[in-house]
């Protein structure tokens, strides 16, 4: 049966780090697609480069700045900025200053939720 989801601002199921300096919300946890807004505050490392073998992982900057990681080439993102990574591209993400960066992560198909989860207190 389809599923329809309306989440309002702040509205969805909050995961946090155990420092607290990574705050996200799962803003849909759908079979084909998972739509998390993070926050981050102060610098984070974020995950070594990596791929996923069988989803899209995107991230879309709304407020501060991230830097990201294509296929080894680092580059600093700004509001505005959607970085995109097929199945089987090398990518990551980190932020190196001590401002808040708020951003979009949309993976498709869904399921990243479980493994946000997890590595969440």
């Amino acid at each position: 049966m389809p599923e329809g989801i309306l989440n309002g601002p702040g509205e969805g199921e909050l995961l946090r780090n155990a420092s607290g300096s990574r705050v996200s919300i799962v803003k849909a946890a759908l079979p084909h697609l998972s739509v998390f807004e993070f926050t981050i505050e102060g610098p984070f490392d974020g995950p070594e480069p990596h791929t996923h073998a069988d989803e899209t992982d995107s991230f879309y900057i709304l407020e501060g700045e991230l830097d990201v990681c294509i296929e080894g080439e680092w580059t600093r993102a700004t509001p505005g900025t959607l970085m995109a990574a097929a199945p089987g591209v090398e990518h990551a993400f980190a932020k190196r200053d001590a401002g808040v960066c708020r951003f979009l992560n949309i993976h498709a198909p869904g399921g990243f939720e479980r493994e946000l989860r997890a590595m969440s207190v």
